[in-house]
C-alpha cells in the first residue's frame, strides 16, 4: 500500500520540472547568462542588417555599373558621359569617372593658351592615373564599410557563446554545492544557460561568416571591374588628350 501511494506522490513532485522547457529553465538562470544571450542577439541582428543592406547595395551597384559602362563605351564625348553619370550614382565606376573627368578638365584648362584655345591637351597622364587610383580606394572603402563587423561577429560570437557555456556549467556546479543535490532540478537552470548560449553563439557566427565571404566575393568582382575601367579610361584619355 505504501508503494502504491508513494509512486503518485513522486510523479506529482516531478511534474513541474518535467513540464518546464529549455527556455523556461533559462529564465531561471543568472544575469550573466542572460546578458551573454542579449549580446549575441545584438550581434546577430546587426549582422543580418548589414548582410541585407549590403546585398541590396551591391545588386544596385552592379546593375548601374553595366548601364553606365554601356553609356561610356558608346558616347563620343566625356561631357556626354558626365551628364549621364548622375543617373547611375550607385555605381562605384561613376565615382572613378567623375574623379578622372575633373582631373582632365583641370589639366586642359591649365594647359590652354590664348593663342590656341581650341587645343585640348593634358600635362600629366600620371596625374590622371593617381587621381583614378585614389578614387578607386575611396570607392572600395564605401563598398566595404561595415563588412568588417561580420568578420568580427564570425570570429567572436562562438567564443562569447563559449564563455556563456562555461559560466552556465560553473553555475550548475555552484548550485550543486549550495543545495547538496545532484538532481536535474538543481542544475537545470545553469545547464540550460550553457546550452542556449552555445547555440546562440553558433547562430550568430555562421550567417555572419557566410555573409562576409559572399560579400567579399562581390567586392572582388567590383574591384576587378573598377581596375579594368581605370585602364580603359587611361587609354581613352591618352588617345584624345595627348
Amino acid at each position: 500500500m505504501l508503494r502504491t501511494f508513494g509512486t503518485p506522490l513522486a510523479l506529482m513532485q516531478a511534474a513541474p520540472a518535467e513540464g518546464q522547457g529549455l527556455w523556461d529553465l533559462f529564465l531561471q538562470a543568472g544575469a550573466v547568462d542572460k546578458f551573454v544571450l542579449f549580446l549575441l542577439a545584438a550581434f546577430s541582428l546587426v549582422s543580418w542588417a548589414i548582410i541585407i543592406s549590403k546585398a541590396l547595395q551591391y545588386r544596385k551597384a552592379g546593375a548601374q555599373t553595366e548601364q553606365f559602362l554601356d553609356v561610356f563605351r558608346t558616347s563620343n564625348r566625356f561631357s556626354e558621359v558626365n551628364a549621364a553619370a548622375g543617373n547611375h550614382s550607385a555605381s562605384p565606376v561613376v565615382g572613378l569617372f567623375q574623379a578622372g573627368y575633373v582631373e582632365i578638365d583641370a589639366q586642359v584648362k591649365a594647359a590652354q593658351s590664348p593663342e590656341d584655345s581650341a587645343a585640348y591637351r593634358i600635362r600629366s597622364m600620371g596625374g590622371v592615373e593617381r587621381t583614378l587610383r585614389r578614387a578607386l580606394g575611396v570607392e572600395l572603402q564605401v563598398l566595404t564599410r561595415y563588412n568588417q563587423f561580420l568578420a568580427t561577429t564570425a570570429a567572436a560570437a562562438p567564443f562569447i557563446g563559449l564563455f556563456g557555456t562555461v559560466w552556465g556549467i560553473m553555475q550548475a556546479f555552484s548550485d550543486i554545492g549550495v543545495t547538496g543535490s545532484t538532481s536535474i532540478t538543481a542544475v537545470a537552470p545553469g545547464i540550460a544557460g550553457a546550452l542556449i548560449n552555445t547555440a546562440a553563439g553558433l547562430a550568430a557566427a555562421i550567417p555572419a561568416l557566410i555573409g562576409y565571404n559572399s560579400l567579399s566575393g562581390r567586392v572582388r568582382v567590383m574591384r576587378t571591374e573598377m581596375e579594368d575601367f581605370v585602364m580603359e579610361f587611361m587609354n581613352l584619355a591618352e588617345r584624345n588628350f595627348t
